[in-house]
């Protein structure tokens, strides 16, 4: 097994890989295994085939998925730390369920971003059995989503976002009620900082810089006018005209640095509550912001 110690306690990954397993469930697997130095099976992670046959086999033998594909180019999104994003989400709402664990279809959530691989609806309705509505600005990646939940006759509801200037506008109707939105945004501020970070993350997985990444990623996946602050300073601003129609914003933010400027956008919105949840993942940590405009007494799911 492939050792991954400080995910989310419920995180099935959290164990590490059990290729036996993977590989009885997907046979096609096993042409992508190979040996690590101390004699246990891996995958080359650099290799992008290799990437998405282990999500297809991750997807099917722990979360019932029979079909998963996307197409060439599309973000292929690493399993283990989407699926804590989820988690902690879900302990977040326990705060307002009595510390229980919400389950069930009556939680609502809004995926903004859902992107061709459909990976939070597909694992959050798994592990919990919420309600999610999916949102793209890209309509191959919709007809991507919609093909794997036809194919495993999923209930997922898919929205088309026409304006990429627009989040939660257009999406949102007045009869829209969520209990949480949750949102992997595009990290970059243009095409040029995004094929740095690629050539970047090449070095570190070992192997010649190129512009072609792992897990891939489209454009509207990889960066937008103004990069992460930008994308969810529109968010916080959007979410104002929405404020009651969910109890808990949510947005993944790999830089750091990003959170203060962020936090005052928040105080100037008037949220009744911000926070930050880090979740450490191997040696590497990822954090979400959280936002709700909902005094504490009248979150109560």
């Amino acid at each position: 097994m492939t050792t991954k110690p400080m995910l989310h306690p419920r995180n099935q990954h959290r164990e590490g890989y059990d290729f036996a397993r993977l590989v009885a469930q997907t046979p096609e697997l096993e042409a992508f295994t190979l040996k690590n130095p101390l004699g246990g099976t891996t995958i080359d992670f650099k290799e992008a085939a290799a990437v998405r046959m282990l999500n297809r086999a991750l997807l099917k033998t722990h979360y019932g998925i029979g079909f998963w594909d996307i197409p060439a180019r599309y973000l292929c999104p690493p399993i283990p730390g989407r699926v804590d994003y989820i988690h902690y989400l879900a302990d977040l709402l326990a705060e307002s369920n009595h510390r229980a664990i919400p389950r069930g279809p009556q939680i609502r959530a809004l995926d903004i971003g859902t992107g061709a691989n459909l990976v939070y609806p597909l694992t959050g309705q798994s592990e919990y059995g919420w309600s999610f509505t999916g949102v793209d600005i890209d309509p191959e990646a919709i007809r991507s989503a919609q093909d794997i939940c036809r194919a495993n006759a999923l209930d997922i509801t898919l929205r088309y976002q026409p304006r990429r200037e627009d989040i939660f506008k257009g999406v949102i109707t007045p009869d829209d009620l969520f209990h949480v939105t949750l949102c992997n945004p595009p990290f970059h501020a243009s095409p040029e900082q995004a094929q740095k970070g690629t050539r970047r993350k090449w070095r570190n997985l070992g192997k010649t810089p190129s512009t072609q990444l792992n897990f891939g990623g489209q454009n509207a996946e990889l960066w937008c006018p103004g990069g992460e602050i930008g994308f969810i300073a529109t968010m916080i601003e959007q979410s104002m005209d929405v404020a009651e129609q969910c109890l808990w914003f949510s947005c993944l933010v790999s830089k750091k640095d990003n959170l203060d400027p962020l936090y005052r956008l928040l105080k100037r919105a008037r949220v009744a509550e911000y926070r930050t949840v880090d979740m450490a993942q191997g040696q590497k940590t990822s954090r979400f912001l959280a936002w709700t405009y909902y005094p504490e007494r009248q979150r109560s799911l």
